[in-house]
């Protein structure tokens, strides 16, 4: 190793080294830069990133993780920023981030709501950031991770993670969360059974948002349907007697938002007072680093040339009806095996 490269290596991990200091010290700017490195597609600040959060780990800190998904227009901005500043008013620091594979443009609805949630991104002890734009689901999966990783490391207390896409993003959400929280609206019953049953079966917690006003009486009516639907659905293991549990609450007039505290607290301490938390997280790292392992065979069929020219060749064949495709990913999975 040139005396060059050994000179720049110094550079690089006293750099990490301070960063990260900085970082566990709780500087606002020093996270903030520790994000942007996470974020960045460059392989160099990759590199430095897993050395950072490596690093940032030995602090041993954790965050309690809330993913909170819901559909649109049930208020979710609103609902974040009433429960965000009740939990600041704990004295608790709040950070919010946002999953949104689905968006190409925006980078996710947490842009606007940023602006939307007005009290809460001028809290000191709350911290809103949007999510990466132009990613894929792999991709918003890894640096969301590390991004709550960095939040837990800077000292925060909850870290709400939100969903803005659909499908398969709630899952992966509940996947690096410890409780999942679905915000729906007063609904009738035809709504209720458009709601998918994945989603409800992934659910600690279901809130039916805007019971104020007219909408009060209906919003009670449907906690009681989502209450039965859950009651139906399942009984889990992980989950102490009332649980998984449906209430009304109101983001607009801040009604309910000390319930749903006390019930996400009772629900953590159960489950760590009987196992379930570290077996969860235990799980979730696991689940993880299969997805990471993935992510990387399927980034090398993009990027070896001798490997995309044969899926190319092999492509064609199956296209044409001369392969199967069965045969022909056996094909490539041999000459993966084999290099």
């Amino acid at each position: 190793m040139s005396g060059e490269k050994q000179a720049k290596d110094r550079a690089a991990l006293k750099h990490i080294e301070e960063l990260a200091a900085k970082l566990v010290a709780g500087e606002r700017r020093a996270l903030s830069r520790a994000i942007t490195l996470a974020e960045s597609g460059r392989d160099d600040h990759q590199i430095e990133a897993q050395a950072l959060l490596q690093k940032a780990a030995e602090g041993g800190r954790q965050a309690l993780r809330i993913g909170l998904s819901g559909t649109p227009g049930v208020g979710k901005s609103t609902f974040i920023e009433a429960f965000g500043m009740f939990l600041t008013g704990l004295g608790l620091k709040v950070a919010v981030l946002a999953v949104d594979p689905s968006s190409t443009r925006s980078g996710g609805s947490i842009l606007g709501d940023k602006t939307r949630m007005d009290r809460l991104s001028r809290d000191p002890n709350a911290f809103i950031r949007p999510s990466p734009s132009q990613s894929h689901l792999g991709g918003v999966a890894r640096r969301t991770r590390a991004v709550v990783a960095l939040c837990e490391a800077a000292g925060f207390d909850v870290v709400l993670i939100e969903t803005v896409g659909v499908g398969q993003s709630e899952t992966m959400v509940a996947e690096m969360s410890d409780i999942f929280t679905l915000l729906l609206a007063p609904a009738g019953g035809d709504e209720l059974q458009g709601v998918k049953r994945g989603i409800m079966e992934i659910a600690d917690l279901i809130l039916v948002n805007k019971a104020d006003g007219d909408l009060k009486p209906q919003a009670i009516r449907t906690t009681a349907d989502y209450a039965g639907a859950l009651r139906l659905l399942r009984k889990r293991a992980q989950d102490p007697e009332g649980f998984p549990k449906a209430q009304p609450v109101s983001a607009l007039e801040e009604q309910g938002l000390a319930q749903v505290w006390d019930d996400i607290s009772h629900l953590t301490s159960w489950r760590k007072d009987h196992g379930h938390w570290d077996r969860r997280r235990a799980a979730q790292a696991v689940h993880w680093f299969e997805e990471e392992v993935r992510t990387g065979l399927l980034a090398r069929l993009q990027t070896d040339p001798a490997i995309r020219a044969e899926m190319q060749a092999l492509s064609e064949q199956v296209h044409k009806g001369s392969a199967t495709p069965d045969v022909a990913a056996l094909k490539i999975l041999a000459q993966i095996k084999a290099r």
